[in-house]
């Protein structure tokens, strides 16, 4: 009775081993007929061939507003997003110091005056006595001398009096502009140093109607930039809504970074609904070149290379000749096509000339199966016992 279990067993045994070998042909077989290639196919549309940079929009033209003199802050009277006129008043500074000082200067101009008119009496004086020989020349020389320096000092006392009247007039700070204040850095009670360098307490931008961006453009897409060209942009503010502006300058003046070489280009934009703002980040486009009904070829196309590299007398020849090797399916086999490519886009290049017509089927890259059939056959083993 064991004896014919255990024949039984052999035989389920063998019928399994018989059935795994059947499947394992069969799917075997399955996997070779299938496709061995991922293709695309030729077609005809639009190619647009872009640059990308980023830029910051700025006013057309921004004025940073300070003071000449220092003092405290006495009064403000404008603040963020006001419209000023031309010499309206944005704020003063404390007068006490500036007027002293004014008066003091008027004081000695008065003093320098008086002084000047004795000093002329005696000039008169001692021209008569000359000439009546009471007093030699040399006394006359020395009081005529007096008479230029009293002169020399009224003009200087003159002078400190101009000066500190315009110091007194800084005190009042005025928009130089007509436009709108979009930054206060200054508040009542701040005091404000003039001594090194002029502070800043105002920025007014003339007019936000128009607006320009600064665009960094790499040094290798500069040479397609030109004045005028057109170029649309977006902002992280508004992303559904494309805006159009002009080139309106390239500043020759290169800003290199880590080796990196880039150019400012300088656009100008209309702004009449002030949608845009003062800081905002442009995500540039500039149109370079654009044709309609060409035929397209994927670019994955041009990066496929065959596995085997069946081909490598014509990619030789493709690349001392200009022209880009790529392959088409036909008959389930690669068959190797030179062509001569034009712009691009990232995604699609347009072809020129080749044996390529609309519909054609483009290697892309190999499958999986392709790869795993030549392995799959010697992986598979069958060996009974």
């Amino acid at each position: 009775m064991s004896r014919l279990n255990l024949k039984n067993k052999s035989i389920i045994l063998l019928i399994i081993l018989v059935f795994g070998a059947i499947y394992g042909y069969t799917n075997q077989k399955l996997a070779s007929e299938k496709e061995e290639y991922r293709t695309r196919i030729v077609d005809r549309g639009d190619i647009a061939q872009i640059i990308s940079a980023n830029g910051t929009l700025t006013p057309l033209e921004l004025v940073n507003v300070g003071t000449q003199v220092s003092g405290t802050v006495s009064k403000i009277y404008v603040d963020f997003n006001d419209q000023v006129k031309t010499s309206q008043i944005l704020a003063e500074l404390d007068p006490a110091l500036l007027k002293a000082q004014l008066q003091q200067s008027e004081a000695n101009f008065k003093s320098a005056q008086a002084t000047l008119k004795n000093v002329t009496s005696k000039v008169t004086r001692s021209r008569i006595l000359l000439q009546k020989g009471f007093i030699s020349n040399e006394a006359l020389d020395e009081i005529e001398q007096q008479l230029d320096i009293a002169h020399a000092q009224v003009a200087i006392s003159k002078a400190n009096v101009e000066r500190d009247r315009a110091n007194l007039n800084y005190s009042v700070i005025r928009s130089p502009i007509s436009g709108i204040v979009v930054a206060r850095d200054v508040n009542v009670g701040q005091t404000v140093a003039a001594s090194f360098q002029t502070p800043t307490l105002f920025q007014i931008a003339r007019d936000l109607r128009q607006m320009q961006i600064n665009i960094s453009v790499a040094e290798a897409d500069i040479g397609q930039i030109h004045a005028d060209q057109e170029l649309s942009f977006t902002v992280d503010a508004f992303k559904e809504r494309e805006f159009t502006a002009f080139v309106k300058q390239i500043r020759m003046n290169p800003t290199i970074q880590e080796n990196v070489v880039t150019y400012n280009v300088v656009a100008t934009v209309i702004n009449d609904d002030g949608t845009l703002l003062p800081g905002m980040t442009a995500n540039v486009r500039f149109i370079v070149s654009q044709k309609s009904a060409v035929l397209r070829i994927p670019n994955a196309a041009l990066r496929y290379k065959p596995s085997n590299e069946i081909s490598v007398s014509i990619r030789s020849s493709a690349r001392q000749s200009h022209q880009s090797l790529l392959y088409r399916l036909g008959n389930k086999a690669a068959i190797p096509i030179n062509v001569v490519t034009g712009i691009t886009d990232g995604n699609f290049t347009e072809m020129i000339s080749g044996d390529l017509k609309e519909g054609d089927e483009l290697i892309i890259s190999d499958t999986a199966s392709k790869k795993q059939n030549e392995s799959s056959t010697s992986n598979f083993r069958f060996r009974m016992f």
